[in-house]
């Protein structure tokens, strides 16, 4: 791609003169190291500042977190070469829209693994001692020991549908946590992938499925995965398996879901993603009295290292990628 500025107003160089600064704008809220780091690098208008009303009209590069960028607003943006990304979700972006006008959209996978991981391992092992059942119960009344029930988690075979960065850390936290058997599966990861990792890798997720005792989801949102685990699937899954989703809401139907909860099937299940987000009562309460399903408002990068270190890459990568461009 051969954008033709990436710097904002009608600023003009030569071999005698420093090229301005390349100006972004910010549309979401980032970490204020990040932004500190930013200015030393960017001309940086943020929500606050004026002129950033105009960003349609005058973006050549933005940096976003959690805003939506749809085609209508790429079609506004007659400038925009270059979008960083806070995380590495990008389904609120429209992907074909930039594609056809050769912007390039920068995440930052890699830069959460660790915490979305752990908050994996925090769900699982909150869904297997049954914490959310019995600490609601103890609110009313004592709970005795005796009525409380667990599953051990040692020597289980975890199952890894996607075999990112996410996964592969999950992978070798249930290896050195549970010494865990490991199954996964990825359509686009090559057949040598995790050669450290002890793992038996199949070729669908329905597999996985079948196979795990915990099943942990970590692939991104598409047509293709959409739905990829709905009733059917969930009813080939073992009757006291364990389902975590920490990736995308959607992924798993949620309406399946609680249906085969209603019928006594699952151990239980840990979401960290759902389709309306934030969660409300008034879409999952149902859901949610299942007792065995512990739900979290999409908190996997929400640690004070996670925030920083995403932060600091998106606005790497943009930096990065701009000074390299042919202008």
């Amino acid at each position: 791609m051969s954008p033709s500025s990436v710097h904002s107003g009608d600023h003009s160089s030569t071999s005698n003169t420093t090229s301005p600064k390349p100006t972004v704008y910010v549309l979401d809220a980032f970490n204020p190291q990040a932004i500190a780091h930013a200015k030393t690098l960017f001309n940086v208008i943020l929500p606050e500042d004026p002129g950033f009303a105009d960003w349609r009209k005058k973006a050549t590069a933005i940096l976003v977190r959690g805003s939506y960028v749809t085609a209508d607003d790429i079609e506004s943006c007659p400038n925009l070469t270059a979008i960083g990304k806070h995380g590495v979700g990008i389904d609120k972006i429209d992907q074909e829209a930039c594609s056809k006008r050769g912007i390039q959209i920068l995440n930052t996978p890699g830069a959460n693994a660790r915490d979305v991981a752990e908050l994996v391992l925090a769900l699982t092992m909150a869904v297997a001692r049954s914490i959310r059942s019995i600490t609601v119960r103890q609110m009313s009344k004592p709970v005795p020991k005796e009525t409380c029930n667990g599953l051990t988690l040692y020597g289980k075979t975890i199952g890894i549908i996607g075999m990112g960065n996410i996964g592969r850390t999950v992978a070798e936290i249930f290896r050195g946590a549970f010494d865990a058997e490991v199954v996964a599966c990825d359509v686009f990861m090559p057949d040598d992938a995790w050669p450290h990792i002890p793992h038996t890798r199949v070729k669908t997720a329905q597999e996985v499925l079948k196979i795990a005792d915990v099943v942990s989801v970590h692939v991104p949102l598409t047509k293709e995965t959409a739905n990829l685990i709905s009733y059917d699937q969930i009813r080939t899954m073992k009757s006291d398996a364990i389902l975590i989703n920490a990736a995308r809401g959607g992924i798993v139907n949620e309406a399946d879901l609680g249906r085969a909860l209603s019928e006594g099937h699952l151990w239980g299940a840990g979401l960290d993603c759902h389709e309306q987000e934030p969660p409300t009562h008034e879409k999952y309460g149902a859901l949610w009295e299942h007792l065995n399903v512990i739900s979290t408002p999409h908190i996997g990068a929400a640690t004070t290292r996670a925030q920083t270190a995403s932060a600091m890459a998106a606005v790497n990568n943009l930096y990065n990628y701009l000074k390299n461009v042919q202008i």
